[in-house]
């Protein structure tokens, strides 16, 4: 079990004086509801260690008191955490540098805990248990959840935890979300029912309602949808070979083109935003040590993970399934070198665009990878079961 005390090397009481703020990567480690904090460069020095769940035997007493929750509670650790409580999935920091706010699958909820004193700020239970990926505004004052369960999307004042409005219905399991073009729309990506064995493509039908829901980002209302099914076909690509479900995803810095992975598919697809089309799509080099069993694919995902660097040339894919990451020049579409990855989950970039930074989830480890070279650079051993990294700005004070 774990404590309800602050693991850090960093805490010390806040200056008195405005903070200075520095650029770090927040790591979260899904199994120990943990955030470790490492430089956003190379050499990507530890910095500390937070406690996410410093209400942990709280939580746990409120869930054995509600039958509902339980329930729902063993169906996330047994089904969806391969028998693991899911603690940590997304984390952002709050404006000031001197709180992490993290959406806790297990706990149906997002906290933001101090990492003045490692105390709860508050606590937002999100609609029907599960909360799931977020994203943050461009001004970081909004923070956006999916609630997976209830089919909506949370819009909270990242300081207050106060909800500002809710969308729903998304599609099926909301998942992913994006600010687009300056936080003029919100984008979530629904990826349907992954938690099932019903896999092979002639069972594509049960998987749900997977589609992006575009929602406004003023009043939050929803203003539209993309299914990406109808786009796919008309590329000549139908549901017997590519799903719809759209895994993590990445925009150029113009906003004109999504690249993005989709369940079960070992490659990249480029999709035209303005055009609305889909115009290429590269499939990527198969592990031959993987099983052609889709049901041992964790979740579906048996790619999940792109980031792009910040002048448009390179992605960056993490080959979840296939235990490798590379980076793809846009301009060829073509792949570089295949580096070895233990189940690499999440890619980000670092804090000067040199690096994608990828959390292996199978290896405890986060490693960079040079944009440049295409090369490994450097491992750091993090916590149990990575998955989000995230670039955030803390309070230098605290460091």
């Amino acid at each position: 079990m774990i404590k309800a005390t602050v693991v850090v090397a960093m805490l010390a009481a806040a200056a008195s004086v405005a903070a200075t703020l520095t650029e770090v990567l927040l790591v979260g480690n899904n199994w120990d509801g943990t955030a470790t904090i490492i430089q956003s460069t190379y050499p990507y020095t530890k910095l500390g260690l937070v406690n996410l769940v410093p209400d942990y035997d709280a939580r746990k007493q409120a869930i054995y008191l509600n039958p509902l929750n339980y329930i729902i509670y063993e169906y996330v650790v047994l089904n969806v955490g391969q028998g693991h409580e899911q603690l940590v999935d997304d984390l952002y920091a709050t404006p000031d540098g001197q709180s992490i706010v993290a959406s806790r699958p297990s706990f149906g909820d997002v906290v933001s805990v101090s990492l003045v004193n490692g105390s709860v700020n508050w606590r937002f239970a999100v609609d029907m248990y599960r909360a799931d990926h977020m994203a943050i505004s461009p001004d970081g004052t909004k923070v956006v959840v999916s609630a997976s369960v209830a089919n909506t999307v949370h819009i909270l004042d990242i300081n207050t935890g106060v909800q500002i409005a809710k969308a729903n219905p998304t599609g099926d399991k909301p998942h992913e979300n994006f600010f687009i073009n300056n936080g003029s729309q919100i984008w979530n990506m629904a990826i349907g029912n992954v938690d099932t064995a019903l896999d092979s493509p002639s069972e594509d039908w049960t998987k749900g309602d997977r589609h992006i829901t575009k929602i406004d980002g003023k009043n939050f209302s929803i203003v539209g949808t993309i299914n990406m099914r109808t786009r796919l076909d008309a590329a000549g690509y139908d549901y017997t070979k590519l799903s719809n479900a759209i895994r993590p995803a990445t925009f150029l810095p113009n906003w004109t083109k999504m690249y993005f992975q989709v369940s079960f598919f070992n490659g990249v697809i480029e999709y035209d935003v303005l055009a609305d089309n889909i115009t290429r799509v590269l499939t990527l080099p198969e592990n031959p040590n993987l099983s052609t069993d889709r049901t041992t694919w964790l979740l579906d995902s048996r790619h999940h993970g792109i980031s792009m660097n910040t002048a448009g040339t390179k992605l960056c894919v993490a080959g979840t399934m296939d235990n490798y990451t590379t980076i793809v020049d846009i301009g060829t579409f073509a792949h570089g070198t295949l580096v070895d990855a233990k189940t690499p989950y999440w890619a980000t970039i670092n804090g000067d665009s040199t690096d994608c930074v990828i959390s292996e989830a199978g290896g405890n480890v986060v490693t960079a990878i040079s944009f440049a070279t295409g090369e490994k650079r450097i491992s750091i051993p993090v916590g149990t079961h990575p998955q989000r990294v995230r670039k955030a700005l803390i309070d230098a004070s605290l460091l």
